[in-house]
């Protein structure tokens, strides 16, 4: 069941930064069977803090869509933006949704017309789909104000990329109006990562696409981490070499994973799973030679 538009967003606080989760869907139950194969049923039942919020009994993985919202120096921002409504996908769990995300931002204070800045961890269809929204035919940028912003790495990959008829048509409707809009910043990111405004960093989390990254949020010395897809599932926390079936190049996706969780590892970063299930967030501790997710539940 959906969050009703008029629910308050769940949120967390960093500092004096609130980030809110904005709900667009739960996605079907084969999912993670499709996107994480090693991810087995014996291998999630034997992991018993995954139950119940991250997988069920049988060892089915629940994994969302999501985006997050929050507010600092003044810039009103959102991370990542879904699947979109009435978009042309391959994948049935994607295609022609008709969700209320909209409205559930709108009313967690985050209209459309108000949002600033739009950071794009990547350009897969699941990040990038409310990217635009249709009027009268044409898609449009759904956020006419805001700067949409990603790697220069990851548009200059796929503009050489050799893509198959569904990418072509996630570009044509959700990356390309906006560059033609004139909305589309393209960053340089070092390996050490580069800060786009007071307490907001992007560091580069390569692998599941060449130009992938994490999102690194700070304010009085308390820090959040959102992941994009570098995790798909608090599943790979335990084992890490647990890949996506879609990772453009597996071993550096796998490096990029131990990297982050080995610096977020004991401390008091908050993870927020950009496909993480309720609850979401949590701090990652040390278990034997792996990790696992302690939650933190949304308020």
């Amino acid at each position: 069941m959906q969050t009703s538009p008029a629910a308050p967003l769940p949120s967390w606080t960093v500092g004096d930064v609130t980030v809110h989760r904005v709900d667009e869907v739960p996605l079907p139950p084969a999912t993670g069977a499709w996107l994480l194969p090693d991810a087995t049923a014996e291998v999630v039942t034997g992991e018993d803090w995954l139950h119940p919020d991250f997988a069920d009994r049988e060892g089915v993985l629940r994994i969302d869509s999501h985006s997050f919202a929050f507010v600092v120096d003044g810039l009103r921002v959102l991370v990542d933006t879904g699947i979109g409504n009435g978009k042309e996908r391959a994948n049935p769990a994607w295609h022609n949704l008709r969700t209320d995300f909209l409205e559930r931002l709108t009313a967690g204070g985050f209209a459309p017309e108000s949002v600033d800045l739009v950071i794009l961890t990547h350009l897969h269809a699941d990040h990038v789909g409310w990217n635009t929204r249709e009027v009268n035919g044409a898609w449009v940028p759904t956020f006419p104000g805001a700067r949409y912003l990603t790697s220069r790495t990851e548009r200059e990959f796929w503009a050489g990329y050799d893509m198959e008829e569904a990418r072509r048509q996630m570009f044509r409707d959700s990356v390309i109006p906006v560059e033609q809009a004139g909305l589309l910043d393209l960053v340089d990111v070092p390996d050490g990562g580069v800060e786009i405004a007071p307490g907001l960093r992007l560091t580069p989390t390569p692998g599941h696409t060449p130009g992938h990254l994490a999102v690194e949020l700070t304010s009085r010395g308390e820090t959040a981490l959102i992941t994009g897809d570098c995790i798909h599932h608090p599943v790979q926390l335990a084992h890490p070499a647990i890949g996506a079936c879609v990772d453009i190049d597996p071993r550096q996706s796998e490096a990029s994973r131990r990297k982050l969780l080995g610096s977020a590892a004991d401390t008091d970063t908050l993870v927020l799973g950009t496909h993480f299930a309720p609850p979401t967030a949590g701090r990652v501790i040390t278990r034997g030679d792996a990790y696992r997710l302690l939650p933190v539940p949304a308020v």
